[in-house]
């Protein structure tokens, strides 16, 4: 297998598992089936990517043997090779925990497909080189994302839907029109082409507008502040499946897309809107923890907690130092991983209860003390407890921040984390430590076990994942590390993309 094949696999399985779901689109079962082996396939065809990319530093494939910048590149460097193989895990393990929750109804709407095309997506945006098959990539994931949160019909699931794509085509179009100018400008949309010329340009400044344009566009879909809005008002609409997977991934691919920008295209400009990126961090962290503060329903705190912890992965791109673009990328990592994963304990709770309304639930610790345990890791790792992975995740942006005398920014950072904690010592006291409610007794509904274990384990195996991260965390973070040195030297990306270029052509 060689290294092309390596990137074109994570994006090619989904969309072939899709089309094989949709010819066998009378079957049910062969839907679900086929649904979960190729989510499987694809994650493994990741873990074979994460592996060359991080023995060859950037792996690089021309589509059609067209040359940059002419041609459509896909790049996978280890920022990007780690973002595809956490995305597919998530994908893989979600799938397995649909076969429990998501109904007849919903599949027979094209579950499936749609959710293959939606990794798809995900994926070609974390390997895509160019500026405009990023925004395809994003619209990819806009169509899929938003015919998964409205499937069902419901009032809640089209409020909710129709709030999430509004906004998203105002980022749509915010994106198109940045790529627009700056195509205006330098006439490329590669991404290294672009980084090289402005690079060479002793006027780098002039595509400060641009930027602008595109930090809006990337911000509005990573929800940071002040553009979180649309996402606690509609992450809790629809199925735990469909969630989980939004909240483990989609707002990932904002953040990534603004760290990849800043740290290749616009390294000349970053010191003029440094302060804009820091400034906006701290609001993201506190802001979205007072939000999930303020809230009594288990979803929602969640959503909001969403928004809280992206502030502290862009805060690692304000600081732009190795250790906190190192920090950003742990964050990432085990934040996908543990958001991921409450969204799914959620789901367990509404079947086990129906409802996570924290008023109406209660008891969890003596009827599901497992339940209780599989909470626990994730939500005390989001809180940051250690030795879970959370803990290190925050710590090293902490320690960033010190290196660099952030005063500011680290006494945010461990105020949000204390804040954090609090929301989650609030679900476990509601939901898991309090009496069941008795104007609510009876709403248990006893379900299959063989069909509950399918939401069961994957949550399970999440709940692993992070215990190991939090004691055998150092590989990751070496990894870590080596991808920031990767990004902050980004020579080594535009020389394996555009080869044998040393100057910038008229």
């Amino acid at each position: 297998m060689n290294s092309s094949l390596a990137i074109l696999l994570p994006i090619m399985l989904p969309l072939i598992g899709a089309i094989c779901c949709l010819a066998g689109m009378r079957s049910l079962v062969f839907q679900r089936v086929g649904g979960v082996i190729f989510s499987v396939i694809t994650f493994g065809a990741s873990l074979y990517l994460l592996f060359e990319a991080d023995e060859s530093g950037v792996i690089v494939m021309q589509a059609g043997n067209w040359s940059a910048p002419f041609g459509i590149s896909f790049v996978a460097d280890r920022f990007s090779a780690v973002m595809v193989a956490v995305s597919s895990f998530m994908g893989a393990a979600v799938a397995v925990y649909s076969l429990s929750e998501i109904d007849e109804d919903r599949l027979k709407k094209f579950f499936f497909p749609l959710y293959l095309i939606l990794l798809f997506g995900v994926n070609g945006a974390f390997l895509t080189g160019d500026l405009f098959n990023l925004y395809v990539w994003f619209e990819v994931m806009l169509v899929a994302s938003f015919v998964l949160t409205s499937l069902g019909g419901e009032k809640a699931e089209l409020e909710g839907g129709i709030k999430y794509v509004s906004l998203n085509l105002i980022a749509s179009a915010l994106f198109l029109a940045g790529a627009g100018i700056i195509y205006g400008k330098l006439g490329t949309l590669n991404m290294a082409d672009i980084a090289q010329k402005l690079a060479a340009s002793s006027d780098s400044e002039w595509v400060v507008s641009s930027s602008m344009l595109l930090f809006v566009a990337f911000g509005l879909k990573a929800g940071i502040f002040p553009f979180f809005f649309w996402l606690p008002a509609s992450y809790h609409t629809p199925p735990s499946t469909v969630s989980a997977i939004f909240a483990g991934l989609l707002t990932k691919v904002g953040v990534y897309a603004l760290i990849r920008a800043y740290t290749l295209m616009f390294v000349p400009i970053f010191s003029e809107v440094q302060g804009i990126i820091l400034f906006l961090a701290i609001m993201t962290m506190v802001t979205g923890v007072f939000g999930a503060a303020s809230h009594f329903d288990m979803r929602r705190i969640l959503s909001f907690h969403i928004v809280s912890q992206i502030g502290y992965m862009i805060l690692g791109l304000a600081l732009m130092t190795p250790l906190a673009l190192a920090a950003a990328i742990f964050y990432l990592v085990h934040h996908i991983i543990v958001k991921t994963n409450l969204f799914l304990v959620s789901g367990i709770v509404i079947r086990l209860k129906g409802t996570c309304d924290l008023a109406k639930v209660g008891g969890l610790v003596k009827t599901t003390p497992w339940l209780a345990v599989l909470f626990f890791i994730p939500a005390f790792s989001l809180g940051g407890i250690p030795p879970l992975s959370g803990f290190w995740a925050k710590f090293a942006v902490v320690k960033a921040g010190l290196d660099v005398g952030a005063w500011i920014s680290v006494g945010a950072a461990l105020a949000v984390g204390v804040l954090t904690l609090y929301s989650m010592t609030k679900i476990w006291a509601e939901a898991f430590w309090k009496k069941q409610p008795e104007e609510v007794d009876g709403v248990i509904e006893h379900k299959p076990a063989g069909r509950l274990v399918w939401m069961v384990a994957p949550v399970a195996l999440l709940a692993i994942c992070t215990v190991l991260i939090g004691l055998f965390g150092e590989p990751l973070f070496e990894f870590s590390e080596r991808a920031a040195t990767q990004l902050m030297n980004p020579s080594e990306y535009i020389t394996a993309v555009l080869p044998g270029e040393t100057e910038v052509q008229p």
